[in-house]
């Protein structure tokens, strides 16, 4: 398994929503402050409130490009039977012309994509520029991701690191965590584990599942900090708790182990079952290994709690949306 993963998902640009419950409107006073639409408002917390989704339309229609977004958000995602790719393009394509830099971005992601419309490398490449230049940070990201990746343009480590740090400096989380990754690896840059660590830890302490995976690495191998087996099990924890598969198969070797933590087979098989669950087949030899020493019920056990985790995962990968 690779040590340190990559944040390689071009990401859609969530603008900022609240956790609540809609709040009635009457659909003919449109309010003055922005509006998010309930149905997407549990992805992302802020002090935006939350309207429903008539006014949100109103408000739309009415030439407001936040509100446009949230309608191509709620679309792209297909939230309700009458939202479609198309749709998300339509209205993400209404707020990038009025200058929104997230629906720039979002409009962006559906030509790489080729989401509603066919692939256009080009017209990414334009929109991303166009957030960019306004200092959006997650444009930044996503300009790395395409020379990191050569789409579009010429494949470039040293392009891709500077809009990683460009991001990184600008408060991505993403970003931060690919810039960690460059220094990581050396690509890009000269290889530097300290510093490293301390962009993974950055997004970490944000909340970001990727960094709090590297971060577990680099404590579980001791690379760029003091080697830690327990502070590895504490990082890895909180990233499987966001349903990253690749921490839940470390997590379950540490488990089988006793490694920062009790030894716990149960856990272990329960843990990396639900990394397998998800499609990540990397923990499967342990699985293997650990039956064995198992009985059938607690193997059932396991199991029913890998399911449980499954189903209490959201929908969407945090990783995909930034804030």
């Amino acid at each position: 398994m690779k040590k340190s993963d990559l944040a390689i998902a071009i990401g859609i640009m969530i603008a900022a929503t609240m956790l609540g419950s809609a709040q009635t409107q009457t659909p003919q006073v449109l309010p003055k402050q922005q509006c998010s639409l309930a149905v997407v408002s549990h992805l992302v917390a802020s002090g935006t409130p939350v309207c429903d989704s008539a006014v949100v339309q109103n408000m739309a229609r009415s030439g407001r490009a936040f509100e446009q977004n949230q309608l191509g958000i709620a679309s792209i995602l297909a939230i309700g039977p009458d939202y479609s790719q198309k749709e998300a393009l339509a209205w993400f394509e209404k707020a990038a012309q009025r200058g929104y830099a997230p629906a720039q971005v979002n409009l962006a992601v559906m030509y790489i994509n080729g989401w509603g419309t066919p692939v256009n490398s080009g017209a990414a490449l334009n929109w991303l520029h166009a957030a960019a230049d306004q200092g959006f940070a997650r444009a930044y990201f996503n300009l790395g991701i395409l020379y990191l990746e050569g789409k579009g343009v010429r494949q470039d480590n040293s392009a891709a690191f500077q809009w990683f740090q460009k991001g990184a400096l600008g408060g991505d989380g993403s970003a931060q965590t690919n810039l960690g990754y460059m220094y990581d690896g050396g690509l890009g840059c000269a290889k530097n584990l300290g510093t490293a660590v301390a962009w993974y830890r950055k997004a970490a302490e944000a909340g970001n599942p990727l960094a709090e995976n590297n971060l577990g690495d680099m404590y579980l191998h001791g690379e760029g900090v003091t080697q830690n087996d327990a502070a590895a099990f504490s990082w890895f924890q909180k990233a499987a708790a966001q349903g990253h598969t690749g921490a839940r198969i470390k997590l379950g070797y540490l488990y089988s182990e006793g490694r920062g933590t009790p030894k716990d087979r149960e856990a272990a098989y329960s843990s990396i079952t639900a990394a397998t669950m998800a499609g990540d087949p990397r923990g499967n030899d342990l699985l293997h290994s650990l039956e064995k020493s198992l009985r059938p019920e607690q193997i059932k056990r396991a199991c029913q709690r890998a399911s449980s985790l499954s189903q209490a995962e959201p929908q969407l990968s945090a990783g995909t949306f930034a804030q």
